[in-house]
Formats: structure tokens, sequence, C-alpha cells
């Protein structure tokens, strides 16, 4: 199996904002913020790790670290993955709705 290195995007609302980034920096330390930027990484380079498809098109990595982690994307062309939103274990449900919602947004 080929590893095929990914471009990072984030979505952007139509008000301008960019929901995971806003997300990123409201986490509670630095060291989280160093931990979710280093899952970045890894996903940027092919490494996905802790992944699975929760519907509508949208991944979700898991970050097992604190009160469980996840990021919410999606994937262009298997060479771009644009990233939606971040989010908790206990907030999942309404996260990946949510998530889903950009994506669509996004594809319009």
């Amino acid at each position: 199996m080929e590893i095929i290195e990914r471009n990072i995007l984030y979505y952007e609302t139509r008000d301008g904002k960019i929901p995971f980034r806003e997300w990123v920096y409201d986490l509670p330390s630095e060291k989280t913020q160093e931990i979710i930027h280093n899952r970045i990484s890894r996903l940027r380079s092919g490494n996905f790790g802790d992944c699975k498809t929760v519907g509508g098109g949208i991944f979700e990595l898991r970050i097992h670290y604190g009160p469980g982690y996840r990021i919410y994307f999606g994937e262009i062309e298997n060479t771009i993955v644009l990233l939606l939103l971040g989010g908790e274990k206990d907030t999942q449900i309404r996260d990946i709705m949510k998530a889903q919602s950009f994506w669509e947004d996004f594809r319009r």
C-alpha cells in the first residue's frame, strides 16, 4: 500500500470563521494543542492512525488523550484533507452532525 502525502485545508464558513482553528486555540493547554498539531502532521504525511468513517463523507480521527479528542474531516480526491471541526467524546454526536453540515456546505 502506497502512502500518499496529503495537503491540509481548513473549512471556512460563509462569515469567515474557521471552526477547526477556533476549537484548537480554545483548548485548555499548549500541551493539548501540541498533541493535536502533531496528529495533524501525521495525517499530512498519510498516517491516518485511529480513524473511522462516521457517515456523510466525514471521517473521525480519535486522539486518546484528555477527554477523548476528535478531529472531523472530509477527503478530496485522496490528496487533500479538509479539516472541519474538532470536539470531544462527550459531544461526539452533535459534532458529527455539525461536521456533516459543514461538509455539505463546502461541497455546494
